[in-house]
């Protein structure tokens, strides 16, 4: 019997998220073995008239050619899955681990080989290129990474991820005007004091064209104008490591100091490269049915009355940007529950406690989207 919230959901991300037109063709990677969703978007994208292409893969195999492969293999199958993304006109990403700490043991050094040699060749010049989208699936594995019953976890994946993501991006303009118009932001809270400038840099909105879930705006901050120290609230997982209580300090832009549950393991990656000690985004988190961490940072930096920061590099490359080999998004969340914090725009308070304060932004308050859509 087919579930109508997938069939939902293959609908918006063929129509909606890529925009799937007659003649193009689309790359469905799956990385576990749930098929579902992407038989649903098959489905879907024959009937836009679209040419599907699916292909499985597995992070226990990916761990295996870590450990066993040399430099030049490594470019091998880079230059051959290259050729494949090459030839694409849209792309779908559907995370289903069965173990997302699968890579936890894999050497550093490998793992900065594969970003460098494979990540990078096969899927950075997609970005520009290729209509894509990334979403998780709700397993049991990602079910029980969130602490819930699969059940209940898919009731919340359903919520957020058939959002009417076009209302939302309504919602969303008046405060990309604002940050387009604004110098100096300021996150303040508990073990937080933080200031940039983001003057005349980019500014976004993500709503559901490339994430799902989604629900954010973000800027890029000038690379040096970062100064003061920030504490993170929200675990987060990255190349199989969960870090916890994340505490960095900035002097002109650059981490001079940083403390996590694995000091180490944290400093370890902040010399990946001379951009890993910098920040590449600033995001503010604005889905109304996000409200805790699940361990998913597709989840977690879209919760709403959050903040999160990318150390590395930023989704868009402009002058005075910063430019890494990674891209790792941790997320504070400034709600009342989790200690409170507040947002400043050119001095003025824009939210306080998760929730904007000013008149030209409280459409964007969590009871009026959910409310009123």
């Amino acid at each position: 019997m087919k579930d109508s919230r997938i069939e939902q959901l293959a609908t918006n991300i063929v129509a909606y998220s890529v925009s799937l037109q007659k003649g193009e063709k689309l790359l469905i990677e799956v990385e576990g073995h749930d098929n579902v969703l992407a038989q649903a978007i098959v489905r879907e994208a024959y009937r836009a008239e679209a040419c599907p292409f699916v292909v499985f893969t597995d992070k226990s195999i990916l761990r295996t050619q870590l450990m066993h492969s040399s430099l030049d293999q490594l470019e091998r199958l880079a230059a051959y899955d290259f050729v494949r993304m090459d030839d694409m006109d849209a792309y779908v990403l559907i995370r289903a681990n069965e173990n997302d700490s699968e890579l936890a043991d894999a050497p550093s050094e490998k793992l900065d080989q594969y970003w460098k040699v494979y990540y990078q060749h096969v899927h950075e010049p997609r970005w520009a290129k290729t209509k894509w989208c990334i979403l998780s699936y709700p397993s049991a594995a990602a079910a029980q990474l969130a602490k819930m019953s699969t059940e209940a976890f898919e009731e919340l994946y359903f919520n957020v991820c058939n959002l009417d993501y076009s209302y939302l991006s309504e919602q969303m303009d008046a405060l990309v005007r604002l940050l387009s118009r604004t110098d100096k932001v300021r996150i303040t809270g508990n073990g937080t004091d933080l200031a940039m400038s983001i003057k005349g840099m980019p500014v976004r909105k993500d709503a559901g064209l490339q994430n799902l879930p989604d629900g954010e705006v973000y800027s890029v901050p000038i690379k040096h104008s970062i100064n003061g120290c920030i504490s993170f609230n929200t675990p987060v997982q990255f190349r199989g490591t969960v870090f916890d209580d994340i505490r960095l300090t900035f002097e002109h832009g650059k981490i001079i100091d940083a403390k996590a549950n694995d000091t180490a393991k944290l400093l370890e990656i902040l010399e990946t490269d001379e951009g890993a000690r910098y920040i590449g985004e600033f995001g503010i988190g604005l889905n109304p049915y996000i409200e805790k961490p699940v361990g998913d940072i597709l989840f977690d930096e879209k919760i709403w009355g959050s903040i999160h920061l990318a150390i590395g590099s930023g989704a868009v490359q402009v002058e005075h940007s910063n430019l890494s080999s990674i891209h790792w998004d941790i997320v504070c969340n400034q709600r009342e529950e989790y200690g409170g914090g507040q947002l400043w725009f050119d001095d003025v308070l824009i939210r306080d406690n998760g929730y904007f304060v000013i008149e030209e932004l409280e459409g964007l308050n969590p009871e009026r989207i959910r409310g009123l859509k």
